[in-house]
C-alpha cells in the first residue's frame, strides 16, 4: 500500500472514493497528512474493537466438562455456546450460530481530515448479523467526511435517474448502470423512477403531457353550446319559425284564390310536415343518448316521407287536373278527391313508419363511444345499428323524391294555369342535388361533423321546398295583392 499510494500522489490520482479493506483501513502509516488530499474520505470495514473488562481472569478460571456429548455427536464447548445470549456493556448482542461461530459486528470506518491538517479514523456505522434480523447495516450520513468540493456523496451510476414519464432503454455493449430515459409513447404512462416499461392507460383515458399519470380523454360531440351547434339550431328553429308564418299567411288568406288554386289542404300538410323536418334536425345536436338515437332517424325519415309525399299528390293533382281540362278526361278527376289525395299521403308514410319500426326493433341506432376518429378523444355518435336500415329509409326518400321530380318535369310545359308543376320540379331538383352531395359527405365526415352534415343537408333540402314551394305564394299574397284574383291566376304565371 505504501508503494502504491506514492505512484498516487505521483500521479495525481484525485477525485475517487477509496473503499478500504480490513487490512488496511486502520493502518497508523498511511494516515499522514500529506496523502490525506487522495485518500481522505476513504471508507471501510474494520473488526469490531473493544475491552471487555474481566475476560482474562473468566477464560483462565472456567473448568469445561470434557466429557459431555449431545446426542449430535457436537464437543468441550458447543453445548453450551448455542445458549450464550447476553448484551454487553456497550450495547452489543453476543450469540452463537449452530457450528459455534460468532455472529460477526463490523464497524464501518472513515478517514477524516481536520481543519488544522490532521488526520483521524471515525466511526460512522456498523454491519451486523443477527439470528434472527439477517444482515443489518447502520450508517451515520451526517457524520461522513467526503473528500470533494461538494462535500456530496458520490454518484455510483453512470446515467441519471429516469424521471416518471420515461422509461430506461439500456445502451447495448455498456455496463448496466449505463441507460438512455425514453420518453413514454402517447397513451402510456410511467409513474415511478427508473421504470422498465411504460403502461398504457384504460380505454376511456389517455395519457398527460408528462407521460407519469392518466386522464380523462376529451369528450366531442355536436353541442348547442359550440358555435357549430349553435348557428345550426338558430336556423333550425328560423325555418320552424318562417313555416309559423307562411302557415298563418295561408291561413289566413285560405280563401283568396291563390291558395284555393294550389290545393290548400296539401300545402297546409306540407308546411306542418316542412316543420316536422326543421324539428327533427335539433335531434341530432347534443349528447347522443338512446332515445335520441333512436327517434332521430325515425321522425327525420318520416317526416321527410310525408313532405315528398304531399309534393308528390300535389303533382299528381295537376297532371289531374290538367288531363280533365280535355274533352273526355272528366273521369281522371275522381281519383284524386280529397279523401284519395289524403289515404295516397297517409299509406305513402306509413310505409316509411314500417321500415323505422322495423329497424328499431332488428338493430336499433345506440349511443356509441367512438375512439377510432382520435387516440385522444372519445367520439359520442349515434351508431346506425343495421347499415341497411339506413339504407332502406334514404332510399325510400329518394325514390319518392325521383318521382315526384319525373312527373313534375312532364308537367313542366302545361299552360300557365298549371304552373304548380314549375316550382314542384325546381323544388325537387334543390332536394335530390342536396341529398346525392350528402351521401358522399357523409361517408368522409370523422365524429361530430357527421352530424353536422346531416343536419346541413335536412335544413337545406327544407329551405330549397320552403322557398321554391312557398315564397312565390307569399310573394303575390303580401307584395302583388292585386295579382291574387282569379282572372289573374288563369291567365299569367304567379311566379312572373
Amino acid at each position: 500500500m505504501l508503494l502504491f499510494n506514492v505512484q498516487v500522489v505521483r500521479q495525481n490520482v484525485t477525485g475517487l472514493q477509496w473503499m478500504a479493506s480490513e487490512a488496511w483501513i486502520s493502518m497508523i502509516s498511511l494516515q499522514m497528512p500529506h496523502l490525506m488530499p487522495y485518500l481522505g474520505g476513504t471508507l471501510g470495514i474494520a473488526i469490531r474493537r473493544g475491552e471487555i473488562s474481566g475476560l482474562r481472569d473468566f477464560l483462565l478460571q472456567i473448568r469445561p466438562n470434557l466429557n459431555h456429548n449431545d446426542t449430535h455427536g457436537n464437543s468441550m464447548l458447543l453445548h453450551y455456546l448455542e445458549k450464550v445470549n447476553f448484551t454487553t456493556s456497550f450495547g452489543d448482542q453476543v450469540s452463537f450460530d449452530e457450528n459455534g461461530d460468532a455472529l460477526p459486528i463490523y464497524d464501518i470506518m472513515n478517514w477524516v481530515w481536520l481543519p488544522d491538517g490532521k488526520t483521524k479514523v471515525q466511526r460512522v456505522g456498523e454491519v451486523k448479523r443477527s439470528a434472527f434480523k439477517g444482515e443489518e447495516l447502520t450508517l451515520d450520513e451526517d457524520k461522513i467526511f467526503w473528500n470533494f468540493e461538494s462535500k456530496q456523496p458520490p454518484r455510483s451510476v453512470c446515467s441519471e435517474s429516469c424521471p416518471p414519464g420515461t422509461r430506461m432503454a439500456r445502451k447495448k455493449g455498456e455496463p448496466e448502470c449505463c441507460f438512455d430515459c425514453v420518453p413514454c409513447s402517447e397513451g402510456k404512462i410511467s409513474n415511478i423512477t427508473d421504470s422498465m416499461e411504460c403502461t398504457s392507460c384504460p380505454e376511456d383515458f389517455w395519457s398527460s403531457p408528462q407521460r407519469d399519470h392518466c386522464v380523462p380523454k376529451k369528450t366531442e360531440f355536436l353541442s348547442y353550446n359550440e358555435p357549430l351547434g349553435i348557428c345550426l339550431t338558430t336556423t333550425s328553429l328560423l325555418g320552424t319559425f318562417i313555416c309559423v308564418v307562411v302557415l298563418g299567411i295561408f291561413i289566413h288568406h285560405r280563401s283568396t284564390p291563390i291558395v284555393r288554386a294550389n290545393n290548400s289542404e296539401l300545402s297546409f300538410q306540407l308546411l306542418l310536415s316542412l316543420k316536422l323536418c326543421f324539428l327533427c334536425s335539433l335531434l341530432f345536436i347534443g349528447r347522443p343518448r338512446l332515445w335520441t338515437c333512436q327517434l332521430r332517424h325515425a321522425a327525420f325519415g318520416i317526416s321527410f316521407v310525408l313532405c315528398v309525399s304531399c309534393i308528390l299528390v300535389k303533382t299528381m293533382v295537376v297532371l289531374a287536373v290538367f288531363r280533365a281540362s280535355k274533352p273526355g278526361g272528366e273521369s281522371s278527376l275522381k281519383w284524386f278527391g280529397a279523401v284519395q289525395q289524403r289515404g295516397t299521403v297517409l299509406v305513402l308514410t306509413s310505409v316509411q313508419a314500417a321500415i323505422c319500426t322495423a329497424w328499431l326493433v332488428s338493430a336499433s341506432p345506440v349511443p356509441h363511444k367512438n375512439t377510432q376518429y382520435h387516440s385522444d378523444k372519445i367520439v359520442y355518435e349515434c351508431a346506425v345499428g343495421s347499415t341497411v336500415g339506413f339504407a332502406v329509409l334514404l332510399g325510400y326518400i329518394g325514390l319518392l323524391a325521383i318521382l315526384s321530380c319525373l312527373l313534375a318535369f312532364l308537367a313542366r310545359n302545361l299552360p300557365d294555369s298549371f304552373n304548380e308543376a314549375k316550382h314542384i320540379t325546381f323544388s325537387m331538383l334543390i332536394f335530390c342535388a342536396v341529398w346525392v352531395a350528402f351521401v358522399p359527405a357523409y361517408i368522409s365526415s370523422p365524429g361530430k361533423y357527421a352530424d353536422a352534415v346531416e343536419v346541413f343537408a335536412i335544413l337545406a333540402s327544407s329551405f330549397g321546398l320552403l322557398v321554391a314551394l312557398f315564397g312565390p305564394k307569399c310573394y303575390i299574397i303580401l307584395l302583388r295583392p292585386e295579382r291574387n284574383t282569379k282572372k289573374a291566376i288563369m291567365g299569367r304565371d304567379i311566379g312572373s
